[in-house]
């Protein structure tokens, strides 16, 4: 007879280095620590006490019908179709199917969908397989089964090998920045909790990292998939001659006013300032629309002012999830580029 160590181990050998990091995890009761080598910036500030979590007996719980990766294709799972096509692209199918036990953060379909527009189809490509599987893998503790009632204050060391903060008020149960909103999710090997946010390792946070990839320019991206509604933009930008300006290193934050904004303006208005002998004048309202130094994501956009390369500063103001720079409204947040992130406006901005 195997010894249970020994099992997991032959379990994961064909998940190659994932796998052995998990059946060395699942050899440990419940690996906690208060020994926060890397803290996702959301609690980063936050002093956290190590997570105390009751032993937890599979029994216990309802009634398991499969493992993870079959629990999560089975019946009442719509919701996190979008997490299992990303763990079948990362080759994690039989790391999961493993016998652990796991407590697995879910992020639903509505979780990544928040993420900026074309993120899941560029993680999803073959050459980027590293990086979502260590997305992926910071959704996953092993070693425990941990249910939604033993979760407490502190900090799970996750397949990742970095920590997540779980946080308890009452009801509700963060991990990182996200909400659990479906707990104990049983699994023969495991247990399943929803979440409605992607939670992100430490080094993706910051937007730089995010943009190093393969997504083209500002240019580029404005022209590319999914960016039908800004296309009065595209080709003003062209009338002003700014083509090769915006696709210099930056990095930018280019508010894009969408084609309905620009049908706001006054009948006649577009078609005087694409002549070319108003070029000048269309330039400085394009250049109003871009912040140049850094690219700043949603996220960190703050009441205050930026400045434009128009040379006049834009007011930004914040007010819960709504964003308005001057008069116009953010729509639509953080469309990466390699040189910068483009926010749609509902409304052109006039120096």
């Amino acid at each position: 007879m195997k010894s249970y160590s020994q099992t997991v181990a032959l379990t994961l050998l064909a998940a190659g280095s994932i796998g052995s990091a998990l059946a060395h995890a699942a050899e440990k009761p419940c690996p906690l620590t208060t020994d926060r080598t890397t803290q996702p910036m959301v609690v980063a500030q936050a002093r956290r006490k190590p997570v105390m979590t009751r032993p937890t007996k599979m029994t216990a719980m309802r009634p398991a019908q499969g493992d993870i990766i079959q629990t999560a294709v089975g019946p009442g799972m719509q919701t996190v179709t979008t997490l299992v096509k990303a763990v079948q692209a990362a080759e994690l199918v039989d790391a999961l199917r493993a016998q652990g036990p796991f407590t697995v953060f879910a992020p639903t379909n509505d979780a990544f969908a928040k993420l900026p527009e074309g993120t899941i189809e560029h993680l999803q490509q073959p050459d980027n397989k590293d990086q979502l599987r260590s997305i992926l893998l910071y959704h996953v503790h092993a070693g425990a089964a941990i249910r939604s009632n033993d979760l407490r204050d502190g900090q799970l060391t996750t397949v990742n090998g970095q920590n997540v903060s779980i946080t308890r008020d009452g009801p509700t149960v963060l991990v990182d920045n996200a909400t659990i909103t479906k707990t104990d999710v049983t699994a023969t090997n495991g247990v399943i909790h929803w979440i409605d946010t992607v939670i992100l390792p430490e080094e993706m946070h910051s937007a730089e990292m995010k943009m190093e990839s393969n997504v083209g320019d500002i240019v580029q991206t404005a022209v590319g998939p999914g960016m039908q509604t800004v296309t009065t933009l595209v080709q003003a930008v062209q009338a002003a001659e700014l083509v090769d300006a915006l696709r210099g290193p930056g990095p930018f934050t280019v508010f894009a006013p969408t084609n309905d904004a620009f049908a706001k303006l006054p009948a006649g208005t577009i078609e005087t300032l694409l002549k070319p002998e108003n070029k000048e004048q269309l330039q400085s309202i394009l250049l109003y629309h871009v912040h140049a130094g850094e690219a700043v994501p949603s996220a960190n956009l703050q009441n205050g002012q930026l400045t434009t390369l128009n040379g006049k500063s834009v007011n930004v103001k914040v007010d819960g999830p709504t964003v308005m720079v001057e008069n116009a409204t953010i729509t639509k947040t953080d469309v990466l580029a390699s040189n910068g992130v483009i926010h749609w406006l509902d409304t052109v901005i006039l120096p």
